[in-house]
């Protein structure tokens, strides 16, 4: 497989990727501000250390998938 085809194919995963912890993210969030309240206060904490990591997560793909863009690009 030509190099441009696998950089393609790992580019299309990982908008996969991307957007599957985006919209856990966005979810985690949505549960903390609707139940920070009434929830036990170490599920709030996980749930914040959750967003906190998916967070970090999402800004490494997002990262990877820039440099595979430049690498495209000086292909």
């Amino acid at each position: 497989m030509p190099e441009i085809e696998r950089i393609k194919e790992e580019l299309g995963w990982l908008k996969v990727v991307f957007a599957a912890l985006v919209a856990v993210d966005i979810s985690l969030v949505a549960w903390v501000a609707q139940n920070y309240a009434i929830a036990v206060a170490q599920l709030v904490w996980l749930a914040s250390f959750g967003v906190l990591a998916i967070s970090l997560v999402i800004v490494w793909v997002n990262r990877v998938v820039y440099r595979r863009l430049r690498k495209l690009e000086s292909l």
